[in-house]
């Protein structure tokens, strides 16, 4: 793990996710904070949150079409650049008349975001070898709970010191500072085979271009058997994240009878266990395969999810609730590592951004459709049993995945192995 950190374009990469992501969560903590002060209205704090959403839904395929075209360093850059610059509005926010500025803001660095996701994860597999790949996103893995862990602090302490303006400018500090780091990644990176390179040169039939390559991203979906396994399961694990977000309230208040501390020491331990899973996934490296990541990673995490929703029955007390929320950030770094891998492995270079945008836009639509079914059936069902069904198929999946996986590649490798005789 410490030998693919030490490698100098990975190691600015990782320094520069980093800072931004620990913006990203100051951000994410501070703006409904604000929106709550200036309004005192729910309706107006979920607003902001369903603009900061709804980019995901909107534009996250289409974004991996123009990272396809475009180098994916210099996307980078000017991603981090254009989300610094769209920070600054929030500096003239002083009343609930221009809490419009606030919504404006969510959206725009949200949209950015869409191409900033599948440039990184495109870029990846170019910087460190394939042997690398699974230390590699262990190691992006840490930095996510490491941001998850610092951000949220940052946001509320600077929120209640300086204000938006604070974190606004702290945020667009963050950013500068993880664009000077990617510019100096050496190296470019555009993909291998460019869709631009094949493309008409005038500016309209080059737009006009654009729904063919995006549907030839999807076409790959449906053609490459390995590809629309990791599409199934992402969107079956998207579907129960999204249940238990809205659950995940309900079940701490109802049945650990607990309150807001007790949520916040929760998320905090998932987080300190993503951290855990990130340091042993990463030392792991090669040693595990993606698809053995994948399966023991969604076995684990659907028991522990299991034994989190039903100790309460028998052993009442919140101290095992954080010892089992600690333990299953670890399972769930080493599948959701595996899966990364294994779908930049399966993916050729000129198509990673397109897969990469898809694949995150189906998480975000399938976790928005878990949402909208626990709110639905939770009073029907009862919360706990819903949350089991989310646990049972985790487990199932982990058994069944990895066997469809091996098939699709063995399938994959006789395929490869016909067409090179033919052509002999």
């Amino acid at each position: 793990m410490l030998a693919t950190l030490r490698q100098r374009n990975f190691g600015l990469l990782w320094s520069a996710g980093l800072i931004s992501l620990a913006g990203d969560w100051m951000l994410r903590i501070a703006l409904p904070i604000y929106v709550y002060q200036l309004t005192g209205s729910a309706l107006a704090t979920s607003t902001m949150l369903i603009a900061s959403m709804l980019p995901d839904l909107l534009f996250g395929s289409i974004a991996g079409v123009f990272v396809d075209r475009w180098d994916r360093k210099r996307t980078m850059v000017i991603c981090n650049l254009l989300l610094a610059i769209g920070l600054l509005p929030l500096l003239a926010v002083r009343s609930a008349e221009q809490i419009w500025l606030l919504y404006l803001v969510a959206f725009f660095e949200s949209t950015i975001a869409q191409f900033f996701g599948p440039a990184e994860n495109a870029l990846l597999p170019q910087l460190v070898g394939e042997d690398q790949l699974i230390a590699a996103n262990s190691l992006n893995s840490l930095n996510n709970n490491l941001a998850r862990l610092i951000g949220p602090a940052l946001g509320g302490l600077v929120a209640g010191l300086l204000g938006i303006v604070g974190v606004a400018l702290i945020d667009s500090a963050t950013f500068l500072l993880a664009a000077a780091l990617i510019v100096l990644i050496r190296g470019a990176f555009k993909p291998t085979k460019s869709p631009a390179a094949d493309a008409p040169g005038s500016a309209a039939q080059a737009w006009a271009a654009i729904p063919r390559e995006w549907l030839a991203g999807l076409r790959l979906i449906r053609r490459e058997r390995v590809v629309m396994i990791l599409f199934a399961l992402i969107a079956i694990t998207s579907l129960g994240e999204g249940v238990f977000g809205v659950l995940f309230v309900v079940f701490v208040n109802r049945v650990l009878g607990g309150g807001a501390q007790e949520i916040g020491w929760l998320m905090s331990a998932q987080a300190v266990g993503g951290l855990i899973g990130g340091v042993l996934v990463g030392w792991l490296g090669n040693k595990a395969s993606a698809i053995a990541l994948i399966g023991l990673g969604a076995v684990a995490f659907g028991l522990i999810d299991l034994a989190i929703f039903n100790y309460p029955a028998f052993l009442p007390g919140f101290t095992l609730a954080l010892i089992l929320f600690v333990a299953v950030g670890i399972p769930g770094v080493a599948m959701m590592t595996g899966m990364n891998t294994l779908l930049q492995s399966a993916v050729a270079d000129e198509y990673r951004g397109r897969i990469f945008g898809t694949y995150c836009m189906t998480g975000a639509l399938l976790a928005q459709i878990g949402a909208a079914l626990a709110g639905t059936l939770a009073d029907r069902v009862g919360a706990v049993t819903l949350l089991n069904i989310q646990g049972v198929v985790y487990v199932a999946a982990g058994l069944l995945v990895p066997a469809l996986l091996r098939s699709a590649q063995r399938a994959a490798l006789l395929h490869q192995r016909s067409a090179m005789a033919d052509q002999a």
